[in-house]
C-alpha cells in the first residue's frame, strides 16, 4: 500500500472511531454539567455523581449487576471450557459442525427472541422471575461466547504435547490440568472477560426475565431514561463505561503477561533440548 492509500485508510479509521465514540464523549461531558440539561453548558459540577452514590436503591442494583455478572461469567467459563473440550474430541466432521452450529445459535439469534424464549420457558417450568432467572439466562448466552474463545486455542495446540505427556506417564487428569488448561489459559481469560462484559451490558434478555424487586443497571438506566432526561443517567452510564474500559485494559495486560510466560516456557524447553 502506498503512502496515499495508507493516509486514506487512517483517515477512514479516525472517522469511524469518531462516529462511534462521539456520542459517548458527549454523554460523559454533560455528566459534569451543572445546568441539568444537555442543551447548554452552565459549569462544572460533581452533583450528579454525588446523587448516584447517595441513591441506596441504585447501589443495591449495582451490587445485583456485579453479582450476576461475576457468577454467570465464572459458571459459563467452566461450562464453556468443558463444551469446547467436548467439541474438540468429536472426531467425525458432521457431528462436530452440528455442535458448533448449535453453539452459535444463541450468538446469532436476536436478543429479543432469546429473551422471549427464556420468559416462556421460566413461566412454563415455574421459575420465579428475579435473581435465578436472570442468572440462568446470562449463563445460557455466555457459554457459547466462552466456547468460541477457547476452541481456537485448542485447535492450535499440537497433539504431540498430549502424546508426550502420556508417554511420560501422565494420567488423563494430569494431561488436562498440567498441559491442556495452561495452554488454553489465554482463551479462558478471553472467554471470562467477554462473558463479563456481555453480562454487564445486556439489556434485551434481562428486560424479559427480570421480575419485580430485582433489576440490573441496564434495565434501571432504561427505566430512568423513560421518565425524563436526568444527568444522573449520564453519570451512571459514564461509570459503567469506564468500568468496562478497565476490564478491557485488565484483560489486555493479563493476556500479554500470559503470552510472555508461554514464550519463555517454549524458549526454556528448546534450551533444555
Amino acid at each position: 500500500m502506498n503512502k496515499k492509500g495508507a493516509r486514506l485508510a487512517n483517515l477512514y479509521l479516525i472517522a469511524v472511531f469518531a462516529i462511534l465514540y462521539a456520542p459517548i464523549a458527549y454523554l460523559m461531558a454533560y455528566s459534569f454539567n451543572s445546568g441539568g440539561t444537555m442543551h447548554g453548558w452552565d459549569g462544572f459540577t460533581l452533583e450528579w455523581y454525588e446523587e448516584v452514590f447517595a441513591d441506596t436503591r441504585l447501589l443495591i442494583i449495582v451490587l445485583n449487576t456485579f453479582v450476576i455478572a461475576l457468577l454467570s461469567s465464572a459458571i459459563s467459563t467452566i461450562l464453556g471450557v468443558i463444551g469446547a473440550l467436548a467439541i474438540r474430541h468429536v472426531r467425525r466432521r458432521q457431528p462436530r459442525n452440528a455442535l458448533l452450529s448449535l453453539n452459535n445459535v444463541l450468538i446469532v439469534s436476536p436478543d429479543v427472541i432469546i429473551g422471549a424464549s427464556f420468559l416462556i420457558l421460566f413461566t412454563m417450568i415455574g421459575i420465579k422471575l428475579g435473581f435465578a432467572s436472570v442468572l440462568l439466562s446470562h449463563i445460557a448466552f455466555s457459554v457459547p461466547i466462552v466456547v468460541l474463545m477457547v476452541l481456537p486455542k485448542l485447535q492450535e495446540m499440537s497433539p504431540s504435547l498430549i502424546d508426550a505427556a502420556r508417554d511420560l506417564g501422565a494420567s488423563g487428569w494430569d494431561v488436562l490440568t498440567k498441559v491442556v488448561l495452561p495452554y488454553i489459559k489465554p482463551g479462558i481469560f478471553a472467554g471470562f472477560f467477554m462473558a463479563l462484559t456481555y453480562s454487564l451490558d445486556d439489556f434485551a434478555v434481562t428486560f424479559f426475565v427480570t421480575g419485580n424487586g430485582f433489576s440490573t443497571l441496564s434495565v434501571e438506566i432504561y427505566s430512568r431514561a423513560r421518565q425524563g432526561v436526568s444527568l444522573s443517567i449520564n453519570a451512571l452510564s459514564t461509570l459503567l463505561f469506564l468500568f468496562t474500559v478497565l476490564l478491557v485494559i485488565g484483560y489486555y495486560f493479563i493476556n500479554q503477561r500470559t503470552s510472555r510466560s508461554q514464550v519463555r516456557g517454549a524458549e526454556g524447553g528448546r534450551a533444555v533440548r
